[in-house]
């Protein structure tokens, strides 16, 4: 029997620490939370405490019954979860749960699985962060009546199944409010005017003018002014600089990082840095604290001695800016500054080595520049060229590591020039006045998503990645590759002593990764704003954020914050609820001429749509789905009408007609009684025949029988959840030991034979005459089944004690609705 329990949240977690302890010590895993609220109800008491009702998911209670059997034969059980206020949580519903005793239950936390740090966490125990605790119990009830209040708001007002979150939806307003910045934003044009010089030792260099010239007759007039002008260096400065190193990775800035160089989604970088952390690589990758240990930044100065020389050597402090950063915990930086790699997966080791860079960096010496500055005057006009250059004296952290910028915008990079001196004269091989645009705000990449939350104080480490994965999860942003579309502009070139006029073409409005609102994100955002103010504010949420840290810190009651909040929003809900108007997104784009019915862009209940007339007119309004890449803000009057002409006739293919149209499910081609779903994105306007017959004869070749069963077809295919076989009308899956591409008769009689025995295996009851049959279902549960009709029973029905009567009386409860709904429609109609 051991004497010691070690539970912590993750298997790998607990592989990594088993190894650093003896054999008194058993290590455990709780695999993540063991409590939460239940989902199929508030679980928080409005009434009057708000006290949260916590309970054990189906999945978890094996793990508790485990965590329990385990607890009772040791002396001491050490909950090791994580030091946040998340892992303070799990801890303490361990505590609850497992039924502990204060008294045998010590507290441990770690920033970095080593044996050295666990066991000084050993060493220095501790009990429950109460206030801690609190703070996560605050955001996750707060979060709790946020999105249970909203989303059935939406489901009223908007679109059934949406969902609202506190954190979530601002995030939503940001990209929503970047996108309209961008739709809205017109281009200026000016012209740039650049040149390229020569010395007097025949070495080339490239200057500008500093401002630009609005007109094209302004650029044109100064290049033919420069007609036969002699250039000289009026002025060259030449000044020391220095650059400095960025400060060892947060949560924050490695997403931002490794989103820029790595090209790393925020979910991706957490879940291996996650990975690097349990097997003990790097340090605990949820912290907003610049702050490195002493022990780290002595082994950061060895490695830099050792591998680039003393003088590379600067030991730094940083002081960490954000509010509610806790300096007792540390940057993210490897365990061992002697490993510059690991060896393990290649994801793994790209994010290792960035850590690694970019820690070592923090430590070393500024990089030491030169940079000049030359101004190059002529005879013919006032206008001064500016040639910057910048030359590395001393490389310093450099060596090492650059840090990355958002949207590929560095600047203008300065180069090294020639040695030049004062009034030496140049000669220009040629001046070029560009036209050139002012440019639109850059989308949000999830990693400028990040900086902007962190910049607002809106989230915390833990919450950006689960932020940015919802919302796209949801529906209410995407990532396309937008491919932009084709301008014009013009070239101006002064090339020995003639202006010479050139009309060239760019592609603009590209762009690839970026965050960007879907119609419905669109909808449900106006709607929020409108209608809850408060919540959507951005200083208000930030606002929140600062009283979880005051919770955290024992300043603030949690209950207190969380009542302020919910008495006013409630009642807004409500009121809300109960007269605000629906949304729809609705945008007017003109008359139908053949109807003179107003044309709108709206959505509906599946979607996106277009509807030609009004819901109030005797005549029923015409309604078509958008396709491809429309949406409700891009749509035009013409591409809305052209949807109209669907279902559309493409011709006849073996004397039978194909027809292209579009579904509650999409686009598709129809030919006699087969359906074929055009591809993802497919627009059914640009579908003609040859495009159809393609689609028809690969669908056809599909659904081409590969055998004879008993005398039924058998089709094979490949659907959602993997390849199956179409037989007597049943599906059925096919497991991966079988090939199959190449699938023989043999093989495919054992298929079926094996569905059929799993059929009758699962039937525990069947009435043949009455048509009901009681049978096994998934995740130990049972189904009634007659006809359409279906009812499942929990895992703990007593099947045995099921008569025909009682299944039948279980049958007539649920028919009753079904016939009301269909008289009410018989009666409409």
């Amino acid at each position: 029997m051991s004497k010691n329990l070690v539970i912590v949240e993750s298997p790998a977690k607990a592989k990594t620490i088993e190894k650093f302890l003896g054999k008194d010590y058993v290590v455990a895993s709780s695999f993540g939370h063991v409590a939460d609220l239940p989902s199929k109800e508030l679980g928080v008491n409005v009434e009057s405490d708000f006290k949260p009702k916590y309970i054990v998911s189906s999945d978890k209670k094996d793990v508790i019954k485990k965590l329990k059997a385990l607890a009772k034969k040791a002396d001491t059980v050490w909950l090791a979860s994580d030091e946040d206020r998340e892992g303070e949580a799990i801890a303490w519903h361990l505590f609850e749960q497992l039924k502990l005793k204060e008294s045998d239950t010590k507290r441990i936390v770690f920033h970095e699985i080593t044996k050295k740090a666990i066991l000084a966490a050993v060493e220095n125990p501790r009990s429950i962060n109460y206030d801690l605790v609190n703070a996560q119990q605050a955001r996750r009830v707060l979060d709790r009546l946020v999105g249970y209040e909203l989303s059935p708001v939406l489901w009223r007002k908007v679109k059934s199944g949406l969902s609202a979150g506190r954190v979530q939806s601002v995030a939503v307003r940001l990209i929503v409010e970047r996108e309209r910045e961008v739709e809205n934003f017109n281009s200026v044009a000016s012209y740039r005017v650049d040149a390229e010089f020569t010395n007097e030792h025949g070495k080339k260099f490239k200057a500008k003018l500093p401002k630009n010239f609005k007109t094209r007759d302004e650029a044109e007039a100064f290049l033919q002014s420069c007609v036969g002008a002699e250039f000289n260096i009026a002025d060259l400065q030449v000044k020391p600089a220095k650059k400095s190193p960025a400060p060892p990775f947060t949560t924050s800035t490695l997403q931002q990082e490794a989103s820029r160089k790595l090209y790393f989604p925020v979910a991706k970088t957490m879940g291996t840095a996650q990975r690097l952390y349990e097997a003990g690589l790097i340090t605990y990758m949820r912290t907003d604290s610049f702050n490195l240990s002493n022990d780290a930044k002595k082994a950061a100065q060895e490695t830099i001695i050792s591998n680039y020389g003393e003088s590379y050597s600067k030991p730094r402090n940083y002081i960490t800016k954000s509010k509610g950063a806790q300096e007792a915990h540390e940057a993210i930086r490897p365990t061992n500054m002697a490993n510059s790699h690991v060896s393990i997966d290649y994801d793994q080791d790209r994010l290792y080595r960035l850590i690694w860079k970019r820690t070592i960096a923090s430590q070393m010496s500024d990089a030491q520049l030169e940079r000049t500055n030359v101004k190059i005057v002529n005879d013919k006009n006032v206008k001064t060229f500016t040639a910057n250059g910048e030359v590395i004296k001393f490389e310093g952290f450099l060596k090492v590591y650059i840090e990355g910028t958002d949207n590929g915008d560095n600047g203008e990079q300065a180069g090294i020039l020639p040695k030049l001196q004062v009034n030496e004269t140049v000669n220009h091989n040629y001046i070029s006045a560009t036209e050139r645009y002012t440019k639109p705000p850059y989308r949000f990449s999830e990693a400028a998503l990040v900086k902007k939350l962190e910049e607002l104080g809106i989230g915390r480490p833990s919450t950006y990645a689960p932020t940015i994965s919802t919302i796209q999860r949801r529906g209410y942003v995407e990532k396309p590759i937008l491919e932009g579309k084709e301008r014009n502009y013009t070239r101006l070139i002064l090339n020995n002593n003639t202006v010479d006029k050139k009309e060239l073409t760019e592609r603009v409005g590209a762009d690839k990764g970026k965050l960007i609102p879907t119609d419905i994100g669109r909808v449900v955002n106006d709607f929020l704003v409108q209608n809850f103010e408060n919540v959507m504010d951005f200083g208000f949420t930030a606002k929140v954020e600062a009283d979880f840290d005051s919770i955290a810190e024992g300043k603030e009651n949690w209950t207190t914050v969380i009542k302020e909040f919910y008495t006013d929003f409630h009642s807004n809900v409500e009121h809300v609820a109960e007269h605000a108007e629906r949304a729809k997104g609705e945008r007017l784009l003109g008359k139908d001429p053949k109807s003179g019915n107003n044309v709108y862009a709206r959505l509906g209940r599946y979607g996106a749509m277009v509807q030609i007339g009004e819901v109030s007119d005797e005549e029923k309004p015409k309604f078509a789905s958008l396709q491809g890449s429309q949406t409700l803000n891009s749509i035009t009057f013409e591409e809305a009408l052209d949807l109209f002409q669907l279902p559309k006739s493409l011709g006849e293919y073996e004397g039978k007609e194909v027809i292209v149209s579009n579904g509650r499910f999409g686009p598709y081609v129809k030919f006699e009684e087969m359906y074929v779903s055009l591809p993802k994105g497919g627009d059914p306007m640009q579908v003609n025949l040859e495009d159809a017959i393609e689609l028809i004869v690969a669908k056809q070749k599909a659904d081409a029988p590969i055998a004879e069963y008993e005398g039924f077809p058998v089709q094979k295919a490949i659907g959602r959840f993997g390849p199956y076989l179409k037989w007597n009308g049943q599906f059925i899956n096919v497991s991966k030991k079988y090939d199959f591409d190449n699938l023989t008769e043999e093989i495919i009689a054992e298929i079926i034979e094996i569905k059929k025995q799993k059929d009758i295996d699962k039937i525990i009851h069947n009435w043949e005459t009455e048509g009901i049959r009681v049978e096994k279902a998934r995740w130990g549960r049972f189904n009634i089944i007659k006809g359409k009709i279906k009812i499942e029973l929990p895992k703990t029905t007593d099947t045995d004690k099921l008569t025909l009567e009682k299944v039948q009386k279980l049958i007539a409860k649920k028919t009753p609705a079904k016939k009301k709904a269909r008289k009410k429609t018989t009666k409409k109609k």
